[in-house]
């Protein structure tokens, strides 16, 4: 693989992203609006308790809160899914068709701009969040949850952006997806932790939803850094999502060869 090519699509990705800076500002500050109504959320059911829940108290469930905001701005894609699809509905894979170049490796380099523009523009407001709930904020003594952290952010972004890219390639087959990215995207919020932390579920409903992908794009490392995972939880945790990342992956490039069938056998 030419790595210099795909630092070039990354370079113009970064141009053409930064062209949109003002409305990811936006967004996240409007995304603040949703935090807004979780903390006054659970400082009802907290008062109402008089108690913790499931190990967190109203400061450590503030504390989970800002985290995945952190992360989710880190790692989910924006609009990449309906980027995708427009290439192919529109016709303009046929020039990337002829070049030597993998469109997975293209998109990639192009998720990966992106995220770095977006991360660089919304970080400012989530560090006044942080800093104005600073009195909940416990950091980790252990180096090496930090490590791990990271680690399972950048497998996280990577599967998130796998599993837009095979719901994108959808566009082979039928002209609008956005049913389909709406409804996986419900799962994700449901089931990924940004509703509420997963670990509050009962045991059984938990064993199920960690073998599940969702699982693996904001909780994991959200409660690697809370320490909500340790020993041979968080062994099996990273084991699962590293399998996650190599299927989500096998499945894009599978989902990419099948929609290229589909597409030149029609004309496309």
């Amino acid at each position: 693989m030419n790595i210099a090519k795909y630092a070039s699509v990354f370079n113009i990705g970064l141009q053409n992203t930064f062209v949109y800076r003002w409305n990811y500002f936006l967004r996240a500050l409007f995304g603040l609006i949703p935090l807004a109504g979780t903390v006054f959320l659970w400082s009802a059911v907290f008062k109402e308790r008089g108690g913790g829940l499931h190990g967190y108290d109203y400061g450590s469930m503030i504390y989970y809160y800002l985290l995945t905001l952190l992360v989710s701005n880190l790692v989910v894609p924006t609009e990449d899914e309906f980027q995708i699809a427009a290439d192919i509905r529109e016709g303009q894979i046929n020039a990337l068709l002829t070049k030597p170049m993998s469109y997975l490796a293209y998109r990639t380099s192009i998720f990966l701009s992106a995220r770095l523009v977006y991360s660089i523009v919304t970080l400012p407001a989530i560090a006044v969040i942080f800093i104005y709930f600073r009195q909940y904020i416990v950091l980790p003594a252990d180096p090496l949850v930090y490590v791990l952290t990271v680690i399972s952010i950048v497998m996280a972004a990577f599967i998130q952006f796998f599993i837009t890219y095979s719901l994108a390639m959808f566009a082979f087959w039928i002209l609008e997806i956005s049913t389909i990215i709406f409804i996986v995207y419900s799962f994700e919020y449901f089931l990924g932790g940004q509703m509420f932390p997963i670990d509050i579920m009962p045991p059984a409903v938990q064993a199920v939803m960690k073998w599940l992908p969702f699982y693996y794009e904001l909780f994991c490392p959200v409660a690697i850094f809370l320490g909500r995972l340790k020993g041979a939880d968080l062994v099996q945790a990273l084991a699962i999502q590293i399998g996650w990342l190599l299927l989500t992956w096998m499945w894009a490039r599978f989902m990419w060869q099948r929609g290229l069938g589909h597409y030149q056998a029609v004309g496309g």
